[in-house]
């Protein structure tokens, strides 16, 4: 796989204004200067391991989320969001979703379109 630093430095811009934060702030809080953060996310420079590994824990995102839109299996980013997501849970609701996760695969190959019972009439 090659890395396109373009995409990545669009995803670091993106997670970084969803937490309302200027490149500035981001570059405080990962020790670096805001020229290099505007150089990463113009795909200019290409940042370190370290760094990266940084700007994804200030930005509270895994690093592999920052390449989601570069996998070639979609699946691979799906998998870190509904893990991420899946920890914010309680354990009961943890168990509901592994219930329900379970519901759908035994319907899966049921000839059952257990996605209309989901949609809205009016929408199908």
């Amino acid at each position: 796989m090659t890395i396109d630093y373009q995409k990545l430095g669009k995803r670091i811009k993106e997670e970084r204004q969803k937490k309302g934060m200027t490149q500035d702030q981001l570059s405080q809080l990962v020790n670096c200067n805001s020229s290099h953060i505007s150089n990463i996310e113009l795909a200019r420079t290409v940042p370190s391991l370290d760094l990266l590994y940084s700007i994804a824990d200030v930005l509270d995102v895994g690093i592999d989320a920052l390449f989601m839109d570069q996998f070639k299996n979609p699946l691979s980013a799906q998998s870190i969001a509904l893990a991420k997501a899946f920890t914010r849970f309680s354990e009961s609701k943890r168990n509901l979703v592994l219930l329900f996760i379970e519901f759908l695969s035994n319907y899966e190959n049921s000839g059952i379109n257990i996605e209309d019972a989901f949609t809205p009439k009016s929408k199908r």
